[in-house]
């Protein structure tokens, strides 16, 4: 399933009375059924084996291992102590490191993070997703950027809310790169991304290709700097 399909399945759930929602949520429930069915095929098949796997741990361990067992026991050092396999996994335990997120929707706690919905998708997916958001009658409260010098990334960051009175904040969030900071404009489909865009590229240099007036907004047109970007010295 499509980044947008999952943005527009998770306002379907926020807001059903938007059109072709019980098409959607049919479709929803006939994959998880489909999921849940190989799920449990899968049990079932791993069943026996669970079973044999049992059976061999009650067998007696034959007098070849045994014996096996105390000569290595005989041969360690005077005075060490048997190491357990508990021991043995915590030596091998290293500290585990946070994975990438993934492309998806998330469904957030409004109250902890501040947003409803929080979606990370492809640069040429957010002129769908602004279509998606236009439809379903929100307005775009902001654009801006982050720059990962580090990962030599760009994010860019759109806050989407409603125009009624059922609060629902969106951010759809995607990154380019440093060294190519290209990504579509949505102005085409919310007119007052114009200004928002113009921001970003005068302080990031990120280039909303097909904007019609890309200039500077706030500094001078003739500045060939971007004060937000982190490597950038006054």
């Amino acid at each position: 399933m499509s980044i947008i399909e999952e943005t527009r399945i998770a306002l379907l759930e926020l807001f059903p009375e938007l059109a072709a929602a019980d098409v959607e949520a049919s479709a929803q429930a006939e994959a998880e059924a489909q999921a849940k069915a190989e799920a449990e095929a899968e049990a079932t098949m791993s069943e026996p084996d669970a079973a044999t796997a049992e059976q061999e741990a009650q067998e007696p361990i034959p007098d070849d291992a045994t014996k096996e067992q105390e000569a290595e026991t005989t041969s360690a050092p005077e005075g060490a102590a048997p190491k357990t396999e508990a021991g043995a996994k915590d030596d091998e335990q290293e500290p585990e490191e946070e994975e990438p997120r993934q492309n998806g929707v998330l469904v957030s706690d409004y109250v902890k993070q501040g947003v409803h919905l929080d979606v990370l998708c492809d640069p040429d997916q957010v002129v769908d997703a602004a279509q998606i958001l236009d439809q379903a009658e929100f307005f775009i409260e902001a654009i801006t950027g982050v720059d990962w010098i580090k990962e030599d990334q760009l994010e860019v960051i759109y806050d989407y809310n409603r125009n009624d009175d059922q609060l629902c904040r969106v951010v759809v969030r995607t990154r380019i790169p440093r060294s190519e900071p290209v990504i579509p404009t949505i102005s085409s489909i919310f007119p007052g991304a114009d200004w928002h865009e113009r921001e970003t590229y005068d302080f990031f240099g990120i280039r909303f290709q097909g904007h019609s007036n890309l200039i500077r907004i706030l500094l001078p047109e003739d500045a060939d700097f971007y004060p937000l970007l982190k490597d950038f010295t006054p």
